[in-house]
């Protein structure tokens, strides 16, 4: 298994990336996506992007932050209340509420089976370690996520590049990256009003 990258490395490799098949920067470096998908705090991510650092902290508060976070995010997106998250944990996972509570609050700490089952309950990718990781490695395993599909694949790479989504064009055959390129240019010629050119028929 290869050995993970630092994160400046991680950012370096995406910022080449960008530069060479002209990719949207704000799409991929979107800070408030970024936190929604690693539950760091929107201006942590912010710092880390910039290359700056965080303050220490230990291993206990990043559970009891991203936690807090994680359940916070997953009230907005599904319209539920505190009571609903508490009961369901109380059900799924075996503790009182008042401790389903706790931890949701971010006041408590879980044990490794309760964090093992929010693991589970919430759907989360890297297992405990997102909660336990240090924010440059929790943001860095997201990053290398979409670093890694960009690499292995250069062709969604240029279909990213023109915002094309939901088709697969490589499905016509072995298409090379320049063939694909020429005609996404043509398609985009075709439609799009030249430079001064009035748009309207």
């Amino acid at each position: 298994m290869d050995p993970v990258p630092p994160l400046h490395e991680t950012l370096e490799r995406l910022e080449a990336l960008i530069m060479e098949h002209g990719l949207d920067r704000t799409d991929l470096f979107d800070p408030a996506k970024l936190a929604a998908q690693t539950a760091l705090p929107e201006d942590a991510v912010r710092v880390l992007l910039a290359g700056g650092s965080l303050p220490a902290d230990t291993v206990n508060d990043r559970v009891r932050a991203r936690i807090s976070t994680l359940a916070t995010g997953y009230l907005q997106a599904t319209g539920r209340r505190m009571s609903d998250l508490v009961s369901e944990l109380h059900l799924r996972l075996g503790v009182s509420e008042i401790w389903a509570r706790q931890i949701c609050d971010g006041k408590k700490v879980p044990n490794l089976e309760f964090l093992h089952g929010l693991v589970k309950f919430f759907d989360i990718e890297g297992g405990e370690a997102f909660f336990t990781a240090p924010a440059d490695e929790t943001l860095n395993r997201v990053l290398l996520s979409t670093l890694r599909r960009l690499e292995s694949d250069p062709v969604q790479a240029l279909l990213d590049r023109y915002g094309v989504r939901g088709t697969d064009l490589r499905a016509h055959g072995s298409m090379t990256r320049r063939q694909l390129e020429r005609l996404l240019e043509g398609v985009f010629r075709s439609v799009l009003p030249e430079e001064g050119e009035d748009n309207r028929r």
